[in-house]
């Protein structure tokens, strides 16, 4: 009698379970979810032999009628049916001279009993465990090169004449991107929010997108949400959005605060009395944080630093050709309007040294911002009997890390290690050897070498700076950088939606991350609102301080 008591609960279990019913977004995410799969896994899709959107705007009303788990996975099971058969291959054995990077992995929902029958979740690993090997479509592997990506997108139709209000578009760019983010990026399990739930916040929103403005922001705000500097999007309805005018100014948030730093044109600013170091407090009405937590699912960066870095555009662009301000300048609280203007009537320069000085005390100061390689060879010569060489990394760098790091090690140093796409099993990654820079050289560079960084040390500048870290007399002075390092995969989603994302990993020998942590200073260095205000350069300051005490 227990034994049909049980056996009727087993049954009575199984029934409500294909019974189960799922909601539509549950339904378009587990959907978008098995076509990226079988897009990447599937010999007979991976290998190019159907029209891989056309068949995902075929089974999306199938998959909208269904009512229940049971519907839902016979429509799955008879699409994947009719891709053709999935041939059995010998067992794929793991290579024991490669090491493998499986953060990003995760086959678990292959088996959810939420979303799938038994025999559908069967179907699904058996494709994954005889997954394609080789000659992908839609990607294609190249050679490995230093600090750069190996593989690129292929073969993805564009449609140059698609129209934003269909619906079948909008959710062929979503799921696009989800997957090549599922399947391809490095960082993935390192971004805020888990992916597989940015796939259920954003399907409501672009599933009902009523205007074009508001499918390409939500567009940004899927890229954003990689927490990556080099994950950007923009097209010309953001722009038409955000506005074009903008102050002739350079601006840096400190404090909360926006100070003037730099004016891009004389005339200009004297038609809106902009000074260096008006501190700007408010701008149209509103407190600079209340702006940053408006526009915060739009601001680039993988960290609170870089996104008020990148948040001047959000803060001061505009339509109209001025902007009520409330500023404060030496004390006195004011309000007045700043007017706006096309970016082409000023030029945008930075302000650091030269290429290189020789300062006071011996001291050699490089900006490798505005050197080449070619430039090196000269600068060695001047500056190799200084007590100390200042590499400023403030604006970035020109591929001179290799030749830099001949002249200041006395020999071979390890001090880079990357992950590439495991082509033959997407979403897995492979460890390549450990990068090294420097030579045998018994006549090295004996002075302090002194890396200076910032917020805008970012991607080749990050990876010079872990290069020239390998000195032994290597300091690194100055503030928390952008912690987007390597190179980038850039790719279009569909027709006019251009965008990028880191394109392989990048730690240290020992395998931390400079991913959205950057470069970390010895010594911490930032400019204060009184420095900049009488143009003082603080971070070098701080470095000279260091060179001549030693503290």
């Amino acid at each position: 009698m227990q034994k049909i008591f049980f056996f009727t609960l087993f049954l009575f279990f199984q029934i409500s379970q294909a019974q189960q019913s799922l909601t539509e977004t549950e339904k378009l995410a587990t959907t978008a979810k098995v076509w990226g799969f079988l897009k990447y896994y599937h010999p007979n899709v991976a290998s190019g032999k159907y029209d891989w959107d056309k068949e995902l705007f075929t089974i999306l009303p199938q998959v909208e009628k269904a009512k229940s788990k049971k519907e839902f996975s016979e429509v799955v099971e008879n699409w994947i049916t009719s891709l053709g058969e999935v041939k059995k291959v010998e067992p794929i054995i793991l290579s024991s001279e490669i090491k493998y990077f499986d953060k990003n992995l995760n086959a678990a929902w292959l088996n959810n009993p939420h979303f799938f029958s038994k025999s559908l979740s069967e179907k699904l690993t058996f494709i994954l465990e005889n997954r394609l090997q080789s000659n992908h479509f839609y990607y294609r592997k190249g050679e490995p090169k230093p600090d750069a990506i190996s593989y690129e997108f292929s073969n993805e139709i564009k449609y140059p004449e698609y129209d934003w209000k269909d619906r079948k578009f909008r959710l062929l760019a979503l799921f696009r991107y989800w997957n090549y983010v599922e399947y391809f990026f490095p960082y993935k399990y390192l971004m805020d929010q888990n992916w597989d739930d940015v796939l259920y916040e954003m399907l409501p929103k672009f599933n009902t997108a009523s205007t074009e403005v508001e499918y390409h922001l939500l567009m940004r705000e899927l890229v954003i949400k990689l927490n990556d500097l080099h994950a950007f999007l923009g097209t010309k309805v953001m722009l038409e959005k955000f506005g074009r005018l903008q102050i002739p100014a350079r601006v840096r948030i400190v404090d909360d605060q926006v100070l003037i730093t730099q004016v891009f044109s004389d005339s200009l600013a004297k038609i809106s009395d902009i000074r260096v170091g008006d501190i700007i407090i408010k701008v149209g009405g509103k407190t600079i944080p209340e702006i940053l937590k408006e526009s915060r699912r739009y601001l680039d960066g993988g960290n609170d630093v870089l996104r008020a870095s990148n948040s001047w555009y959000h803060i001061f662009n505009g339509h109209t050709d001025s902007v009520k301000v409330e500023y404060n300048r030496e004390g006195k609280v004011s309000e007045k309007y700043i007017y706006r203007h096309s970016a082409k009537l000023f030029r945008k320069t930075n302000k650091l040294l030269g290429q290189w000085e020789l300062l006071d005390g011996n001291i050699g100061y490089v900006n490798l911002g505005e050197v080449y390689p070619e430039d090196i060879n000269n600068i060695i010569a001047k500056l190799k009997s200084t007590k100390a060489i200042v590499f400023d990394l403030r604006l970035g760098a020109h591929d001179t890390n290799y030749i830099l790091a001949e002249f200041l090690n006395p020999e071979p140093k390890e001090f880079a290690k990357f992950i590439d796409p495991d082509v033959t099993y997407p979403g897995r990654f492979i460890w390549r050897e450990t990068e090294m820079c420097g030579k045998t050289n018994p006549d090295y560079y004996k002075g302090k070498v002194i890396v200076l960084v910032n917020e805008n040390t970012q991607s080749h500048g990050e990876y010079s700076a872990m290069c020239l870290q390998s000195a032994p007399n290597a300091t690194v002075i100055g503030s928390q950088t952008a912690g987007a390092d390597g190179g980038v995969i850039r790719f279009e989603i569909l027709e006019g939606f251009n965008t990028q994302f880191s394109g392989l990993g990048v730690f240290y020998p020992d395998g931390r991350e400079t991913q959205r942590i950057g470069i970390v200073p010895d010594i911490e260095a930032k400019p204060t609102i009184l420095g900049l205000r009488e143009g003082k350069d603080e971070v070098l300051e701080r470095a000279i301080q260091f060179i001549e005490t030693g503290k």
